[in-house]
């Protein structure tokens, strides 16, 4: 029998405030608040199929720096509306790759704990030749 990964289901990003990161998340990135485990340092979110879970770890042994990468539609705008609601920005909204195929952009803010944290827009280009030329003509798909 052959072993099949399925997609993230979870992912913890480790915080030394759980309030703290908890209205971070929720305030300025404006991810769906879950709850917070009473009488533990445990808060969950909802991210698309993903669920970013925040805690304090017991052990340093599984203290984790994860890099999020959440996908938008519209980057400047998210990353001034993050900005605005107070995230400490890392660099502001770039072209990080162009190949011809595709064209990923990306923002990074820091989170209370100074992890980054990203939002990135990344377009597709299809490209067409109409018959009898040599000129290709691009569609910018999201």
């Amino acid at each position: 029998m052959s072993m099949v990964l399925g997609a993230v289901g979870q992912i913890h990003i480790s915080v030394t405030d759980v309030e703290r990161s908890v209205a971070f998340c929720r305030d300025v990135l404006g991810l769906e608040h879950l709850f917070t485990v009473s009488g533990q340092p445990m808060a969950f979110f909802q991210a698309g199929d993903v669920r970013p879970y925040l805690g304090v770890p017991a052990n340093e042994r599984f203290r984790s720096r994860p890099v999020v990468y959440y996908r938008v539609e519209d980057l400047d705008a998210t990353y001034a509306a993050v900005l605005e609601r107070g995230a400490a920005s890392l660099e502001k909204p770039q072209k990080v790759h162009h190949d011809g195929t595709t064209s990923p952009h990306m923002a990074f803010v820091q989170d209370p704990d100074g992890n980054p944290s990203v939002s990135w827009r990344s377009a597709r280009y299809d490209v067409a030749f109409p018959i009898g030329s040599a000129d290709p003509i691009q569609h910018v798909t999201a």
